[in-house]
């Protein structure tokens, strides 16, 4: 266990190996509302299939799931912010890149935001996906929602199987996360301050209903870093269906090359 990973504590699951040396990157990717650490696990093989792919890959995993099932949840997304900010202090020297993915794209650029203090070793990129610009604000009150409502906009995004859907002893689990990360969600409210100044790339499915790329635009404003877009087929969750493409536009995102 590295010394990072000591201070990081429950907030970060590594799924390769640390190794020592010039070049490598710390890639942390942040999940989705609901989501859990383990959503990244295909990225972190898509990875090992690379050759010289300098990425050791961690996840985030919020409190409430998982092995973290008797913690507190924590329904206010600068809290979140704050956490992970804190873990990643302890990244050392080792270089960090940022993926989060929808509520994990926010929650990542406010890390991003606060890791600018003195001593802080800001992010050396960001990448956001299937999510608009923060400033843009969706008055949808999802936590507000039935539970019958919040498993139609499961089904309807496609984040979760269906036959788990009809699961009460699953459900029992997973809507608890989700509501209390929607209400994150819908009380996060924007606020100006000066923009990051690293890359940032903005990964989108085209066939989203939560994130289109007109949405997308305002991310330019956020950094005074070079900013690129990438769409993949599919819908919010297009990860899942093609992961190595992810993988390939993460490693296109370090380099400044535009992959696939």
């Amino acid at each position: 266990m590295t010394p990072w990973d000591r201070g990081a504590g429950a907030w970060l699951t590594r799924y390769t190996p640390h190794r020592p040396g010039g070049g490598r990157v710390q890639l942390v990717c942040l999940p989705h509302a609901g989501g859990s650490a383990t959503f990244f696990q295909p990225l972190a093989r898509a990875f090992e299939a690379l050759p010289d792919a300098p990425f050791e890959v961690l996840a985030v995993q919020y409190p409430g799931r998982q092995e973290r099932r008797s913690e507190p949840l924590v329904d206010d997304l600068l809290v979140l912010a704050d956490r992970v900010a804190e873990a990643l202090r302890h990244a050392g020297d080792t270089p960090v890149l940022l993926f989060g993915h929808s509520m994990g794209a926010l929650v990542a650029w406010e890390a991003a935001r606060r890791l600018r203090r003195p001593g802080d070793t800001p992010p050396v990129g960001l990448v956001v996906s299937g999510r608009g610009a923060p400033s843009l604000h969706r008055d949808v009150r999802l936590h507000l929602r039935t539970d019958a409502e919040l498993v139609a906009d499961l089904r309807y995004l496609s984040g979760t199987a269906s036959d788990l859907l009809t699961d009460p002893g699953v459900l029992g689990m997973v809507l608890p996360v989700l509501r209390a990360d929607y209400k994150a969600v819908d009380g996060y409210r924007y606020q100006p301050a000066s923009p990051l100044g690293c890359p940032v790339s903005v990964f989108l499915g085209d066939r989203d209903p939560w994130a289109r790329e007109r949405e997308a635009r305002g991310w330019r404003e956020e950094t005074t870093g070079p900013v690129t877009f990438r769409t993949f087929p599919g819908d919010h969750f297009y990860l899942t269906a093609g992961w190595d493409a992810v993988a390939l536009a993460v490693a296109g995102s370090r380099t400044g090359v535009t992959a696939g």
